[in-house]
């Protein structure tokens, strides 16, 4: 049977997810009964998000869908300052573990009427009592709406244990709200025709849930609750790399200055030979010259540097293999705006490619090092008008559900 809804019900629900993260920016956010990780796969977009947890009774679907988590090369291409962890866990939402508590925000999309409801206050003392987090978004099915689903008898899916009306809904949600000091929303996607939404409310219920600032409520009735308890397993970790991170940062730096370094190299060459740099044709190679140095103009400012090419302190002889253009390092900072964003000054330019191993700098450290080969300069090395972290991202969309989730 086809989706009743377009956009697909379930995207719907993951959508006033993304719209409630990007409003309210939480840094740690979990999805509880997060299955096949769709809504996590979403919100590690979200830069704001610092720890995004996952959790699920079934380990086996967090295990085939786990690496759909991983960085992209654009992530490890293009890292930025934002940090982001990612952990995913199988245990069941009816049991405690201190790794889950006091986040800003915590998912729990359809997954209530999967629980007996024999479990649903052990369900609602973990959720509420013991994780306490600052927001809940808790969403179910309306059941008062299955009759205008086709072809629908029962509940919406065989394992669903219960399937509540509105007042139902709401009577446990107030409860909630009365038991660990919390104030709720009540909202909903999936509309009814116009003339029936007040007869049949949304498809999908919605309760958000927002923790009453200063109520110490949830810590006088549960204060024996608090113990550390770690009842889930680890089944993935990942740390996203960040520019606040030395290492990280000191790559990313080093691919800059090395790039920069090189263009600025073959523009020296080229207008050393005689060889305009806007010329695209008979390019030929570069003669060598006792001058001790060379003034070119690299900024486009009007400021002349200063170019020498030199040789390699570490060869006694002179042959042309170890012949070397020396790149000062203020030359790089001034013209490059991501060098000096990334360095933030040049003495700290200098500090961070001390340690890099790719980079060569003169014996004081004011100057990169740049090896120069004596050969033919080729169209397309000088063509490259791209820099060293550009890189092409595209994300799959993901298969169509059947109608049934999407319900």
């Amino acid at each position: 049977m086809n989706p009743v809804f377009s956009p697909s019900l379930h995207k719907q629900r993951h959508q006033f997810v993304m719209d409630f993260v990007t409003k309210h920016k939480p840094k740690k956010v979990a999805d509880m009964g997060c299955g096949e990780c769709k809504l996590l796969k979403q919100l590690k977009f979200q830069r704001n998000i610092e720890l995004l947890v996952g959790v699920d009774v079934n380990g086996a679907k967090i295990k085939k869908e786990m690496y759909g988590l991983a960085p992209l090369s654009t992530d490890y291409l293009q890292p930025t300052y934002e940090q982001l962890h990612i952990e995913l866990y199988q245990g069941s939402v009816t049991q405690r573990d201190a790794r889950l508590r006091g986040f800003d925000l915590v998912a729990s999309i359809e997954l209530i009427e999967h629980l007996p409801l024999t479990d649903v206050e052990h369900f609602s003392s973990v959720l509420f009592g013991y994780m306490s987090p600052a927001s809940v978004i808790v969403s179910t099915p309306n059941s008062e709406f299955n009759k205008l689903l086709p072809g629908l008898t029962g509940f919406r899916n065989s394992d669903h244990k219960f399937e509540w009306n509105r007042s139902e809904f709401r009577s446990w949600a107030l409860k909630v709200c009365w038991d660990y000091g919390y104030e709720v929303e009540f909202t909903g996607v999936g509309e009814a025709p116009h003339n029936q939404r007040e007869s049949v409310g949304f498809c999908t219920q919605i309760g958000v849930f927002h923790r009453v600032q200063g109520s110490d409520l949830c810590n006088r009735l549960h204060g024996s609750e608090v113990e550390e308890v770690f009842s889930y397993t680890l089944l993935y970790s990942i740390t996203y790399p960040t520019l606040q991170d030395n290492n990280t940062l000191c790559r990313v730096l080093g691919s800059e200055v090395l790039y920069w370094a090189e263009q600025m190299k073959n523009r020296w060459m080229e207008e050393k030979a005689g060889v305009s740099p806007h010329c695209q044709t008979e390019r030929g190679g570069v003669e060598e010259s006792q001058e001790p140095a060379e003034k070119v103009d690299y900024c486009g400012g009007g400021e002349e540097q200063e170019w020498l090419r030199t040789s390699d302190p570490e060869q006694q002889e002179s042959g042309p293999s170890n012949r070397y253009v020396r790149v000062p390092l203020a030359v790089l900072w001034a013209c490059c705006p991501k060098i000096a964003e990334l360095s933030g000054s040049l003495r700290n330019l200098r500090h961070l490619l001390t340690d890099e191993p790719r980079v060569q700098l003169t014996q004081d450290g004011s100057s990169l090092l740049v090896k120069c080969e004596e050969q033919e300069l080729v169209d397309s090395d000088l063509e490259d008008s791209e820099g060293p972290l550009s890189a092409p991202c595209s994300v799959g969309a993901e298969p169509e559900e059947d109608w049934e989730p999407n319900v």
